[in-house]
């Protein structure tokens, strides 16, 4: 599901950046969730929900692990702030269950369009949660992303279907990890984050799956169960590491590139191609993000 950049950005940006670099690992990071999704979608047809979440979850964990553990040992897991970062753990959790639980019954497009309304929903509950001050601009921005939204929801027609509010519950539960990242990540590393993040989900699906387990009933499905969390661990590295080497300027509306990914293996494996309506509210729903960050980053003073 889309990244993952509130948690990142608050990397160190090197002295010399690599502008080249920084685009190249970005957009082979944000290449690897809508591939992601795209499994977990064909998953959902013959397995559990909470089956597919431990195995994005665990080969999260386990790729980052190895990636991060050499570097940090126990410190990896030492946090200064243990219950916020379970709290953080468990709304990942939540996010990722009922986005699991969804995607099988909505288009790829529509599943990625309505999460990157998630930087709009972290901007409104930031006045009250974070009280941060939040100007006309960037108020009359989440109103015409959220205007964008219902372009794709179609009110009246598209609300028959459950799943659509179970995206925007799955939007609201990231928004507020976000949020939960913005505050924690001025106690802990980015790196004990992101373990966290996994942690209470492959630990808590773990316990789960002698209940609900289903045997894989082919290779391909064994091969797609054990890629989710390698494709989910090695997107958010590569995005890290874009971070590490180019400003967020022009990192972060390469983000966007996940909704052409998803909308491409959409119409490729499911044969289903976005309607005019979708692409003109996941247009209004990219412009007023951007615009929001560049206001964000102009507010704090970041490149």
């Amino acid at each position: 599901m889309a990244t993952k950049l509130a948690l990142l950005r608050s990397e160190s940006v090197p002295a010399a950046p690599d502008a080249l670099r920084g685009i190249v690992l970005m957009c082979a990071g944000v290449s690897m969730f809508p591939l992601m999704n795209a499994m977990m979608k064909l998953l959902t047809a013959r397995y559990p929900v909470f089956e597919i979440v431990w195995a994005r979850f665990t080969g999260h964990l386990i790729v980052m692990l190895v990636v991060f553990l050499p570097q940090y040992g126990r410190r990896l897991i030492a946090t200064r702030r243990p219950l916020v970062q379970l709290g953080r753990s468990a709304l990942m959790l939540a996010s990722n269950s009922v986005f699991v639980l969804a995607i099988g019954k909505v288009p790829l497009a529509t599943a990625s369009a309505i999460g990157f309304t998630s930087p709009l929903i972290v901007t409104a509950l930031s006045v009250p949660l974070l009280r941060e001050q939040v100007g006309w601009r960037r108020w009359s921005a989440v109103c015409v992303g959220f205007v964008g939204a219902l372009l794709i929801i179609k009110p009246g027609s598209g609300l028959h279907n459950p799943a659509v509010l179970l995206l925007l519950a799955s939007a609201l539960a990231y928004a507020l990890y976000q949020i939960a990242t913005r505050w924690v990540m001025a106690h802990d590393s980015p790196a004990t984050g992101i373990i966290f993040a996994a942690l209470l989900g492959s630990l808590g699906t773990t316990l789960l799956l002698p209940f609900i387990w289903v045997t894989p009933k082919s290779l391909a499905d064994l091969a797609m169960l054990l890629a989710l969390g390698c494709f989910g661990g090695l997107g958010h590295f590569l995005v890290i590491k874009a971070f590490q080497a180019a400003p967020a300027s022009v990192i972060a509306p390469l983000g966007y590139v996940e909704l052409i990914g998803t909308a491409t293996l959409g119409y490729l494996i499911f044969a289903n191609f976005p309607d005019a309506l979708t692409w003109v509210g996941a247009l209004i729903i990219i412009a007023s993000g951007l615009y929001i960050a560049m206001r964000e980053r102009k507010r704090l003073g970041i490149r």
